[in-house]
């Protein structure tokens, strides 16, 4: 597989992206614009959200002005504040970014060291109590150790904010809590990926040509063990991307996930319709560049069929 073809698959997807993402307002039990207002909403009303939302129109003609308004930008509008939704997506957009790199960086940096420990312990007590924890953090879902994180720092020691974005602070807990599990996930990965090469022969001729056991570990064996955890780490970004609604909403942080769960509360699809493009887009863009990331990891994944 190249590069080209990886290309040719991202654009295949992002097609079935937008076209779902479209779909999803027409698969609304019902009358969308009856949903949207309620029954109490009068005729004129409904009848000027309707044309509003092109749902006027035939379906295919429908599709490709939803195309062109992409094309340039153009979300639409929030029925309940009439704000363009393409700026409510640049207000919110950046702070999950920013929720989602600061768990990674914290993920990465509990999970590749206890990984590469429990990987040279193997088979003794510290691999035994290294496993355990992290099968315990894996455990724990995001509604559960966000709260009790919160209880612990915010109620009782009083040392971070309890939720909001006031503070510059407050977007620790949330990223522990995100960290947390996606460092169980990395610990795991590590320590079965260098398990299968540090007992290979080129390890054993670095060990023998008197190379320091941390560059035999860096240079040789993780390098070697490193494609599996390029595809952890992809998956886990795509998915701190697309699935921070839950971590969102306990700390009240208003990244794109709370967004769209207050659109879906207010009933407002355009919004919930553009949150749920932006997410789909963001998990495939990600996928994207690990997939790139892949040939300068291991130059012989060029010459994959």
């Amino acid at each position: 597989m190249n590069i080209l073809k990886s290309i040719t698959s991202f654009c295949t997807v992002i097609f079935g992206v937008l076209l779902l993402t479209f779909l999803l307002i027409h698969l609304v039990p019902g009358d969308p614009v009856e949903v949207m207002l309620g029954e109490s909403a009068s005729t004129a009303d409904r009848v000027q959200l309707r044309e509003d939302l092109g749902l006027n129109q035939p379906l295919i003609q429908q599709f490709a002005s939803y195309l062109h308004k992409l094309s340039v930008g153009d979300f639409g509008r929030s029925i309940h504040t009439q704000t363009p939704i393409i700026q409510l997506i640049k207000t919110r957009y950046p702070a999950t970014l920013k929720l989602a790199l600061l768990s990674l960086i914290i993920g990465l940096s509990i999970g590749i060291p206890m990984g590469i420990y429990a990987a040279l312990k193997a088979g003794k007590w510290q691999d035994l109590v290294v496993t355990l924890v992290s099968v315990r953090l894996s455990a724990m879902p995001a509604f559960w150790l966000g709260p009790m994180l919160m209880l612990i720092f915010a109620v009782w020691l009083g040392w971070l904010p309890v939720s909001g974005m006031e503070s510059s602070n407050a977007i620790v807990l949330p990223a522990l809590t995100l960290g947390f599990g996606l460092s169980a996930i990395l610990t795991r990965m590590t320590r079965t990926s260098l398990l299968e090469v540090l007992n290979d022969d080129y390890i054993r001729t670095a060990r023998a040509k008197g190379i320091t056991e941390p560059n035999v570990i860096i240079r040789h064996a993780l390098r070697a063990a490193l494609l599996p955890i390029i595809t952890i780490v992809g998956l886990q970004m795509g998915s701190l991307l697309a699935g921070t609604v839950i971590t969102e909403t306990i700390f009240s942080w208003d990244g794109i996930g709370r967004l769209l769960v207050e659109s879906i509360e207010k009933r407002d699809y355009p919004v919930t319709q553009a949150c749920v493009l932006v997410v789909a887009l963001s998990y495939v863009v990600v996928n994207l560049f690990t997939d790139i990331l892949y040939r300068f990891a291991d130059p012989r994944v060029k010459f994959a069929s």
